[in-house]
């Protein structure tokens, strides 16, 4: 059962390759975008991603969308636990 607050995860699957090319070029990882299952986690085991990684990544997106994604939200577990819901909720926050 999703929360209130969970945005859609109907994303734009364009926007999801847009965030994981951002994600691969900031943290200079040896991926190819297309690559990336949207579904695998990001953090740990499979992206692979450590915490200084996920703040890196937040600037990233918050500077290239204008989104602010704050450390200290509560949902951001959910938020980061795979391309496609990190993708879903900054989509999310642009249209606001």
């Amino acid at each position: 059962m999703s929360t209130p607050s969970a945005p859609p995860l109907d994303v734009d699957p364009s926007f999801v390759r847009e965030i994981a090319e951002l994600i691969i070029q900031s943290l200079d990882l040896d991926l190819d975008p297309a690559g990336v299952d949207p579904d695998a986690p990001l953090y740990g085991e499979g992206l692979g991603l450590d915490s200084i990684d996920i703040l890196e990544v937040a600037l990233v997106l918050s500077k290239k969308f204008g989104v602010q994604l704050r450390a200290d939200d509560a949902d951001n577990q959910r938020i980061f636990s795979s391309l496609r819901h990190l993708a879903a909720h900054v989509s999310g926050l642009r249209a606001t």
